[in-house]
């Protein structure tokens, strides 16, 4: 598990799969790339990636294809979408846009740009992948850097208790099922149990010292949320 978001690249074209590989590595990101739409739909029922780089124009089954798929499974129908592709005009934009896709990018564009707009559709649709900073009362993480601190002190949790906390310090005051928290963990195929989540929580208020059972409230019948402090 390498802690970051994962994103999918559905492109036939090899010069623009390396260039949006490359970005991509270098904006901390975790990436594989296929393609076609066919190798696309492999990769997503093996594990679901945070996002989809999807070219509109692939051999075989076209993007737009692949996205009416996506959005028709209920396991698929929330997975970020951004097309790209080499086809400006305005019907191929709406036409993308019609089937689900989040946002449109034309070829060619500018790598910075398709990271901010990355980035942009990750904090709308799956706030914890964005890979921001994020502070909750006196508790501060930085998925970058992968460090928490307390009231500025240096915290210690395992990979595991990491993204169960940044996942809610990015849903404060909601109260999250315990299916919820460990589909943010396991990608929906990781091998973790329903009451797995339980040992993760304690683990995690043990790490946070004396703030962890007041800021990680048991919501009774339900599951688990984060109180954030009233300003």
């Amino acid at each position: 598990m390498s802690g970051r978001p994962r994103i999918l690249v559905v492109e036939d074209e090899v010069a623009i799969q390396e260039l949006l590989r490359y970005s991509l590595e270098q904006a901390a990101f975790e990436v594989v790339v296929v393609d076609s739409a066919e190798a696309a739909m492999g990769e997503i029922h093996g594990q679901l990636p945070a996002l989809v780089l999807l070219d509109l124009m692939l051999p075989g089954m076209s993007g737009v294809t692949l996205a009416k798929r996506l959005r028709g499974e209920a396991r698929t129908r929330e997975l970020p979408i951004i097309m790209v592709t080499a086809r400006a005009d305005e019907a191929d934009r709406v036409q993308g846009l019609d089937v689900g896709a989040d946002d449109y990018v034309s070829k060619p564009f500018s790598p910075k740009e398709l990271i901010a707009r990355i980035r942009a559709v990750l904090r709308r649709r799956a706030p914890h992948l964005a890979g921001d900073p994020v502070a909750v009362g006196p508790v501060r993480l930085d998925p970058g850097s992968r460090t928490v601190t307390c009231d500025g002190q240096a915290v210690t949790l395992g990979p595991t208790e990491f993204e169960l906390l940044q996942y809610l310090m990015n849903h404060p005051n909601r109260a999250l099922t315990r299916d919820q928290l460990l589909n943010a963990l396991r990608g929906d195929h990781r091998f973790l149990e329903d009451r797995t989540i339980d040992v993760y929580i304690r683990r995690l208020r043990a790490g946070l010292g004396p703030v962890g059972d007041s800021l990680i409230e048991t919501v009774r019948g339900i599951g688990y949320k984060l109180a954030s402090p009233q300003e």
